[in-house]
């Protein structure tokens, strides 16, 4: 699975004024928190871009003081005016602890239902899990090939060894409906049926 690299500053002062004082030199106040010890750094508002700007889930690496500590995102926040990164929260990963994360789905297959003309969609682009760091992966797939028109898979189908998924079973992630013109075809087959 892909692990992206921050290099942090530990930080040593608090507050309204140090956090300004940070982001005006385009830094990023963050946490790391899980493990033994609460970790309170800095990092370049740079080096977060190939972790906030993608649907996939990874490993972050974070070192600071020394110490290499393994994470993975738990929450960002940012300014609501100016949309730039102004917090971010970090779950260091310990080997027999369970963590929660929400991982990306990722359809696999051709669905019957598509080729008939119907049109695939997509209710659910992430699942809540939870899971030993080890069973933790870049998605989970959900096979939509036996998916006809008018079906649902629900996150019942959706199976992964190690893995607990936290949402309700019954909602669906993704169903395949009639197209517009498919229904205009059956509509125009209906009539042509009842004429003769």
């Amino acid at each position: 699975m892909k692990t992206i690299t921050i290099e942090g500053e530990l930080r040593s002062e608090f507050g309204k004024q140090a956090t300004r004082l940070l982001r005006s030199e385009q830094k990023v106040p963050c946490v790391i928190y899980g493990g033994a010890e609460t970790v309170s750094f800095s990092a370049a508002a740079t080096a977060f871009k190939p972790l906030v700007y993608t649907p996939d889930f990874q490993f972050v690496e974070v070192k600071v003081d020394g110490k290499t500590f393994r994470c993975i995102l738990k929450d960002m926040q940012f300014d609501v005016v100016t949309d730039e990164l102004t917090h971010v929260d970090f779950l260091e990963l310990v080997e027999d602890k369970k963590v929660v994360a929400s991982l990306p789905l990722k359809t696999i297959g051709q669905s019957i239902g598509v080729k008939s003309g119907g049109k695939l969609v997509i209710k659910l682009k992430t699942l809540k899990v939870k899971a030993l760091p080890k069973d933790l992966r870049e998605n989970l797939e959900v096979d939509i090939t036996n998916l006809d028109l008018n079906e649902n898979l629900r996150v019942s189908d959706v199976i992964a060894d190690g893995i607990e998924i936290l949402n309700p079973p019954r909602i669906p992630v993704a169903s395949v409906v009639m197209t517009r013109q498919l229904k205009q075809e059956e509509a125009a087959a209906e009539k042509e049926a009842k004429k003769k």
